[in-house]
């Protein structure tokens, strides 16, 4: 049997948050359905929102969301290069899902023999999805018209050139700008870059999509590329997005009638997604605050992961939202950790080899009878894992799933006993329950399971709890929402015409 082979295919942006990561899931989806095996590739992602995949490597949740769109495992070579940004002018760099050191940005787009190895490992990693899939659908980073880092750059026209992918420009139309934002991306471009540029998509669109009908014209007219589609704004399709930037558009207030979750706003807060379930449950008011009041009036106060624990504790101790959250658990409200939240709650953390910084050791919440010691070894790694079994009396089933990401270690002090959150598949216990308000674990992703969050609403209102939420099925659905959204509002003839298909074997 013959199948048609399409060319890679590649969404860049003329500017962060354009919202490519959005429509290269919408193209994932839309392959698989049309009876293709995509999958996505990113060349570097900078982001604190990660993943560990099943082979134990650490990559961007973004192209974790994209694969599952394309219905398949994620991979490390979807995102052969991840910084992850540990102070304002530096990052942590991941390659190939493992940690090669701390770099600053000055360093770390300096050094041009540097840059070049590791588009040599993203070049590797991006034919050996190709030897694997078809399409390989890549996205960019931010902008394409960053002139200053074009020699250095490995995610953008340079990795377009690369892969010789049929490229489409994402605008976002709802921040203004529009026409000079496409013109001058494309006008900055260099003639080989150019020829690569096959459309325009114009996303966010509020109104009438036929009123853009003559600034569609005058796109093409100004640039010679067509504009092939305008994508509406949308907010009943709920995707998961990576970028911070996208916390500023979250609800931040208590809301009567709800279990009202208050997830404190950290400065160098990863892995937010953690959270998203929360805003797809009905039950749940979820919002981000670092503020006082909103804290203590909150049922339930969630403390989320980061990428510097110790300063990220320092930060709310100064703030007052440290002991608003003391004084919640202590006038009956929940209190749970995730990851370096969980570090918080402990009795103190430790960093004697500077890992993180200067601080070498602070109090933490004391909350827990633990303290954490943060060490250069990275756990990142996948389980199936029970929640809670042990302290219940039952026989273990391993039905929930997480994962690790992090760089500490966690012991109880004095004669604290082990009070275990989950028993993971190997053997290992996670976590520390000292009860039903007051608990943290390393695992990422353990509120995605409905066991998790059914316990999460116990003791509320049975008219507020009053069923359990499927995220995998609900993601599972508006996967197909956006594919359906992003095809009616797009020229598919014309990518698909494009795309110059082949017969192969």
């Amino acid at each position: 049997m013959k199948n048609k082979i399409l060319k890679p295919i590649m969404f860049v942006g003329t500017c962060s948050d354009a919202g490519k990561s959005v429509i290269n899931a919408a193209f994932c989806r839309i392959f698989k359905q049309d009876g293709y095996s995509p999958a996505p590739f990113k060349a570097q992602n900078m982001s604190l929102n990660s993943f560990s995949t099943p082979e134990g490597g650490e990559m961007g949740r973004a192209q974790v969301v994209q694969a599952e769109a394309c219905g398949i495992k994620p991979h490390t070579d979807m995102n052969p290069v991840l910084l992850k940004p540990t102070s304002d002018k530096g990052s942590q760099v991941i390659l190939n899902g493992r940690p090669i050191g701390n770099m600053s940005a000055r360093d770390y787009f300096g050094m041009k023999q540097q840059k070049e190895d590791l588009f040599k490992e993203a070049q590797a990693a991006f034919e050996r999805l190709k030897s694997r899939y078809n399409p390989i659908v890549l996205e960019g980073a931010g902008s394409i018209s960053e002139v200053n880092l074009r020699d250095r750059d490995i995610t953008n026209m340079r990795m377009a050139m690369y892969a010789q992918a049929d490229t489409y420009l994402v605008a976002d139309i709802d921040r203004g700008g529009v026409f000079a934002s496409v013109y001058g991306s494309i006008a900055l471009l260099r003639p080989e870059e150019k020829k690569l540029i096959k459309g325009i998509l114009i996303n966010k669109f509020r109104g009438d999509v036929s009123l853009f009908d003559e600034g569609r014209k005058i796109i093409q007219e100004l640039t010679g590329i067509p504009v092939v589609g305008i994508i509406p704004y949308f907010q009943n399709i709920k995707i998961e997005e990576e970028d911070s930037v996208v916390l500023e558009t979250k609800n931040n207030t208590y809301q009567n009638g709800k279990i009202n979750v208050a997830i404190i706003l950290l400065k160098r807060m990863s892995n937010f997604t953690d959270f998203d379930v929360l805003e797809m449950d009905s039950r749940f008011n979820a919002y981000y605050t670092n503020n006082v009041e909103e804290i203590e009036k909150a049922d339930i106060i969630l403390l989320p992961g980061t990428k510097n624990t110790l300063a990220d504790l320092q930060s709310i101790r100064a703030n007052g939202a440290a002991d608003a959250i003391v004084r919640a658990y202590k006038n009956g409200k929940k209190v749970i950790g995730i990851c370096g939240g969980y570090q918080m709650m402990g009795a103190r953390l430790e960093d004697p080899e500077g890992i993180e910084g200067n601080l070498k050791a602070v109090p933490g919440l004391g909350l827990l009878p633990q303290v954490t010691t943060i060490e250069q070894e990275k756990v990142t790694k996948q389980s199936h894992f029970a929640f809670l079994q042990e302290m219940k009396g039952k026989q273990p089933v391993l039905s929930c799933k997480g994962y690790e990401i992090h760089m500490g270690k966690t012991e109880t002090i004095g004669d604290a006993p082990a009070r275990p959150v989950a028993l993971l598949e190997d053997g290992r216990l996670d976590g520390y329950y000292l009860n039903d308000h007051c608990w943290g674990s390393y695992l990422h992703g353990i509120l995605d399971n409905p066991e998790v969050l059914d316990s999460l609403a116990a003791g509320f209102d049975t008219a507020k709890a009053s069923s359990s939420f499927d995220y995998a099925r609900f993601k599972e659905e508006q996967y197909d929402k956006l594919a359906d959204w992003v095809r009616s509002h797009t020229d598919l003839d014309y990518i698909y015409r494009i795309a110059g298909t082949t017969e192969a074997d």
